[in-house]
């Protein structure tokens, strides 16, 4: 068995938010526990400002010096791990559906990821009362400033890597690995990369008769069913270059299909909109859509001076938005401009996105 242990470098300072839903998630866990907001504030300030030393995770327990005026104290965060029996109902969802496995790999931890662990019984998340700090320090309150700074520095560790909460929950990234993956069976990569077997000889046409004709069954809906097999050898397609899918809950991929495939558009609940939100930047592209965000001051001073070079017009800005009256970019997490414009029931995707935000501009005429 590996040890489960793990140990992160200490941040430097500056200021940071948790920008992943898990890590938000986390932060809100720690805020809804706290009866006094003040000694959160406190905290929130001592991470940004580098006061937390070395952080060590392993199963329930995060732990870390937290440097004072004048003194350091030995802060812990306690979080309630998994018992075996219970690994094992998380496990075995988790190998039902390989997606959840790729997006662990890939430092990302999907919402029906969550939804799985709730499936088995269990909460993978904490929520009010499940974190449990305790500091050296003299402070009565729960979290004192110094657990907060510590829990604030761990969110940002989820961020960047969501096998800490595993971890946490006690078992470290091979264990998880080697217990979701299915017993049997052969990746789609290296079933492609597979010699192809020997096949038997056809008979001669003469020998096989007519084929068979058949009628579709009642209520079969052959143009979408033809659809739905195109959409799924695209999909075998890109699983076989690439050797994963992404994870998508219901909603993006219907909004996926539909943007790929026309005919199913008028067949499923989805809206204009989301389809050409989709279009524009897949996943991003419904995130811009969807969210308004506000960019990090190194960003905004980057996008202002962009804005300058491209002689654009003055524009309102508002988070990641910048107007134009009826025309409007909007500023992506993946740093391209992703062009809208005004209609009479609201802001709509119009044109490309890009990194340039005077092609993007241009893009509504």
């Amino acid at each position: 068995m590996t040890e489960r242990v793990k140990g992160f470098p200490a941040f430097g300072k500056g200021v940071r938010q948790a920008r992943s839903w898990w890590g938000r998630a986390w932060v809100r866990a720690v805020e809804d526990t706290s009866l006094d907001q003040a000694p959160l504030r406190q905290g929130r300030k001592y991470a940004h400002a580098g006061l937390v030393g070395t952080i060590t995770v392993s199963p329930g327990l995060l732990s870390a010096t937290v440097y004072d005026t004048g003194d350091t104290y030995h802060t812990t965060v306690r979080l309630t791990p998994f018992t075996d029996a219970e690994w094992r109902r998380f496990l075995g969802q988790v190998a039902a559906k390989a997606g959840h496995l790729a997006a662990l790999l890939d430092r990302e931890m999907p919402r029906e990821l969550a939804e799985t662990a709730a499936d088995a019984g269990l909460d993978l998340l904490p929520g009010i009362g499940d974190l449990d700090p305790e500091c050296t320090c003299p402070g009565w309150e729960l979290p004192c400033r110094h657990a907060a700074a510590l829990c604030h520095q761990a969110a940002w560790l989820l961020d960047a890597d969501p096998w800490v909460l595993l971890l946490l929950r006690g078992r470290d990234q091979d264990e998880v690995v080697a217990g979701a993956r299915p017993a049997a069976g052969v990746r789609a990569v290296d079933a492609h990369a597979a010699p192809p077997a020997d096949l038997p000889e056809d008979p001669p046409l003469g020998e096989l008769g007519p084929l068979p004709e058949f009628e579709p069954a009642p209520g079969l809906d052959v143009e979408a069913l033809s659809l739905l097999v195109a959409d799924a050898a695209a999909k075998a397609r890109e699983l076989l270059a690439v050797g994963h899918l992404p994870v998508l809950d219901d909603r993006r991929d219907r909004i996926r299909m539909a943007a790929g495939h026309p005919g199913l558009a008028a067949r499923l609940p989805v809206t204009a909109r989301e389809v050409g939100a989709w279009r524009q930047g897949g996943p991003t592209g419904l995130d811009v859509l969807e969210e308004a965000w506000t960019p990090a001051k190194a960003e905004v001073n980057r996008a202002h001076t962009a804005w300058r070079d491209g002689a654009l017009p003055e524009a309102k800005t508002w988070r990641n938005r910048w107007t134009v009256r009826d025309r409007q970019l909007r500023y992506g997490r993946d740093g391209r401009w992703y062009p809208y414009r005004s209609r009479a029931d609201g802001w709509e995707p119009a044109g490309s996105a890009g990194r340039d935000p005077a092609v993007a501009f241009a893009e509504l005429g």
